[in-house]
């Protein structure tokens, strides 16, 4: 019989839907199998925390982080393609992942009887980020079926959350729950090592864990055939959109869209519908990607195309320590002013990647093999 384990992330439930949230967890499902030789299943952990229990990704207005009216207004006007965008990432889980009923806070008791997981994988993402989740207790394996060695963390991130003394204390007990504890990012990682007895390691985003052939089979064809250049929003920067309008047009290149800005549609081609192979896809053909997402980042570098990526409130953290990861830190725009375009030497990138996949891969490993013990 297959060893069992219970994804719980922030993947299904949100404000908005977010490509790579559903990726970490795809990714983060498909080493696990590939860890275990055929003897190891993963399942998505169909989980709602109470924070977003009143949440409607198919009407967000109301709990947008932009809150200025005209964001409202372009929102609003997004609202068909934000729809589609739903339906489509929903029917990618609902045919790439195993996937449980779905839970909350008052029924998750129920999941011992119903899955019978050998033990849970919290993560990726930002689940350690009380200032979005509150100290979670599906993010924080603080429920009791979770707790006693059934529960591991891999690449939890706090985000750019601030703790005091109050805080602190309750973050030593929950990290307490974890056999193992894997973080996304260095910031914690001393204080986590030093407070807890708990293994804590670095390890990557679990979209790194895969590399760009492993994406192929969830990646369309090409859809636009004419050169563009792929401008991602995750927040609408006003610096960034120049920034890429001056540098589409010194190049001749069409600009490709995908942001709440619906407005640029006498502009640009707006793509927010895509659902994740489409993303995937303008991504991977793109002649050069703007972006403020992590994730945007990330798989511009999976398929080796040039790219710079912008500062972002909440984001400033991961970005920057993975740029450093990938010694690109010359590809992060403050100012949006023009900055020298250097080719990427991405033999050298993917080779400081794969030390850092493989490194992540045996604490995964290891992790696991004692998960229930």
């Amino acid at each position: 019989m297959k060893k069992r384990f219970g994804i719980v992330s922030c993947n299904l439930y949100c404000n908005f839907m977010n490509y790579g949230s559903i990726l970490q967890s795809w990714a983060l499902s498909q080493a696990v199998e590939r860890l275990g030789n055929g003897k190891w299943q993963a399942v998505l952990v169909d989980y709602c925390p109470n924070v977003l229990l009143d949440r409607n990704p198919l009407s967000p207005v109301e709990y947008m982080w932009d809150a200025d009216p005209e964001s409202r207004r372009q929102c609003e006007l997004s609202l068909p393609a934000i729809r589609e965008n739903y339906y489509r990432l929903m029917d990618f889980c609902t045919g790439h992942f195993d996937k449980t009923k779905k839970y909350t806070a008052e029924t998750f008791s129920k999941i011992e009887v119903d899955e019978q997981f050998d033990g849970f994988l919290c993560g990726s993402d930002t689940i350690f980020c009380i200032d979005e989740f509150g100290f979670d207790d599906g993010y924080y394996a603080e429920y009791p079926v979770m707790k006693d060695g059934y529960a591991v963390s891999y690449a939890a991130s706090f985000g750019d959350a601030q703790f005091d003394e109050n805080t602190y204390e309750i973050l030593n007990s929950r990290l307490g729950n974890f056999k193992a504890i894997g973080l996304r990012e260095r910031k914690y990682l001393d204080y986590v090592q030093s407070h807890t007895a708990v293994p804590a390691h670095m390890t990557v985003d679990p979209t790194l864990l895969l590399g760009a052939e492993d994406y192929e089979e969830i990646t369309s064809g090409r859809l636009i055939h004419e050169k563009y250049l792929l401008l991602y929003s995750r927040r609408y920067n006003p610096q960034m959109e120049r920034f890429a309008e001056e540098f589409a047009a010194e190049n001749g290149w069409e600009i490709v869209e995908i942001s709440l800005r619906a407005s640029n549609a006498s502009k640009h081609r707006m793509f927010y519908e895509a659902g994740i192979e489409e993303f995937l896809s303008l991504i991977k053909y793109a002649e050069f990607v703007v972006t403020n997402s992590y994730h945007g980042m990330i798989f511009s570098v999976q398929f080796t195309r040039p790219f710079y990526i912008f500062s972002r409130a909440q984001c400033d953290t991961k970005i920057s320590e993975l740029l450093g990861l990938f010694s690109l830190t010359d590809r992060l725009c403050v100012s949006g002013q023009k900055v020298p375009i250097v080719p990427v030497d991405y033999h050298t990138v993917h080779t400081r990647i794969q030390l850092a996949r493989e490194g992540s891969l045996r604490f995964l490993k290891k992790a696991l093999e004692k998960c229930g013990t």
